[in-house]
C-alpha cells in the first residue's frame, strides 16, 4: 500500500515537472524552429547543435534556465548510426546537477534514431570536485573519452 502511494506520487511529480519543463522550453526557444529541426536528418545539417537540443526533453529546461548548453567535440558516423563527443558550456560547467544532466542529455538523445551512442569529453571531469567525479564515474551510466 505504502509502495503504491510513493509512486503514484512519484508519477505525479514527473508529470508536473515536465508540464513545467515544456513551459519552460516553450518561453525561451522558437517553437517553429526546433520542431523544424526535430524533423530534420542530423546528416543533412552542417552545425548540429540546434537540432541536439531540440531533441531533448525536460533536461533542455534545465540548461536554458541555468545558463548552460551543449558543444560537439566530436561526430562519427558508424554503421549503426551517429557517435557523438558532447561536452557541457557555460553555468553547467560548475553545477552540482551536472551529473544528473549528462545522464538526462544522453538519455534523451540516444533516443533518437539516428544517435547511436553519446559520450561526454573527459575534461569534464575536470570540474567536478573529487564526490561528484567519484560519483558520476561511480553510478553516472555515461561515458567519458
Amino acid at each position: 500500500m505504502e509502495d503504491d502511494i510513493l509512486e503514484q506520487y512519484r508519477l505525479e511529480a514527473a508529470a508536473a515537472m515536465e508540464i513545467e519543463a515544456n513551459k519552460r522550453i516553450a518561453e525561451s526557444s522558437d517553437v517553429e524552429m526546433d520542431e523544424m529541426l526535430r524533423n530534420s536528418s542530423l546528416y543533412d545539417l552542417e552545425d548540429i547543435v540546434p537540432a541536439l537540443l531540440s531533441r531533448l526533453g525536460p533536461v533542455r529546461a534545465a540548461l536554458d534556465g541555468h545558463g548552460g548548453g551543449i558543444s560537439l567535440t566530436s561526430k562519427s558516423v558508424q554503421n549503426d548510426g551517429l557517435h557523438l563527443v558532447l561536452d557541457l558550456t557555460g553555468a553547467c560547467l560548475s553545477c552540482g546537477a551536472a551529473p544528473g544532466t549528462l545522464q538526462g542529455v544522453k538519455t534523451d538523445l540516444e533516443a533518437d534514431e539516428e544517435i547511436a551512442k553519446v559520450s561526454f569529453c573527459s575534461s569534464l571531469l575536470d570540474t567536478f570536485d573529487d564526490l561528484g567525479r567519484e560519483f558520476i564515474l561511480a553510478h553516472g551510466k555515461v561515458d567519458f573519452v
